[in-house]
């Protein structure tokens, strides 16, 4: 078996347990769970010390899955992502079966629909929505590469991928944007 797969293996393992990782997305080193499993959401907030009311970012594989999980996704978000240069996440309403403490107080919720090989092997085989936020304690920048990684996050994790833990080029967090009712885009996060 591979590292990659063995490290998609021990992931998914840990993941329908109930458990958190840390692993590698398309932007920077993230804590993740299964975005349903208000149990493992809350060790997440736990572990990076940070208060639930502010909301985690969740990774998609494809734009259908918004369908599962959003009252009413845009008709044509699909089109709207494919134009997109870079990571982005967007923030959408009407949240269903997400765990509640995913959710933002107004009934928001921010998903990444993540191009890295990684992610969407992992997301697709979990079959359901991924947490995935910052690999830092709230409040301290998030690492640029895996080295960066605080040993208490590091420790506070269930499983730790092996895959590209030696890739030392820099990464940055993903965009943010609101779509307006109009279609227009509201950048909240460069």
């Amino acid at each position: 078996m591979t590292d990659f797969e063995n490290d998609i293996v021990q992931s998914l393992a840990v993941l329908r347990s109930g458990g958190i990782i840390l692993y590698p997305t398309d932007t920077i080193w993230g804590i993740g769970c299964d975005a349903t499993d208000e149990t493992a959401v809350k060790r997440v907030f736990d572990l990076k010390q940070r208060d639930e009311s502010k909301s985690l970012v969740i990774l998609m594989a494809d734009p259908r899955d918004l369908v599962k999980y959003l009252s009413q996704p845009p008709p044509d978000i699909a089109d709207t992502i494919a134009q997109f240069d870079r990571p982005t996440t967007v923030i959408y309403e009407g949240a269903l079966h997400l765990a509640r403490n995913v959710i933002h107080e107004d009934g928001t919720v921010a998903i990444r629909l993540v191009q890295d090989t990684f992610c969407r092997h992992l997301v697709k085989r979990l079959r359901k929505p991924l947490v995935s936020t910052s690999a830092n304690i709230s409040g301290a920048p998030p690492p640029a590469n895996f080295a960066e990684i605080s040993p208490e996050i590091v420790k506070g994790a269930d499983y730790v991928v092996q895959y590209r833990q030696d890739d030392l080029v820099p990464r940055q967090p993903s965009r943010i944007v609101r779509i307006q009712p109009d279609g227009q885009q509201q950048i909240l996060r460069n």
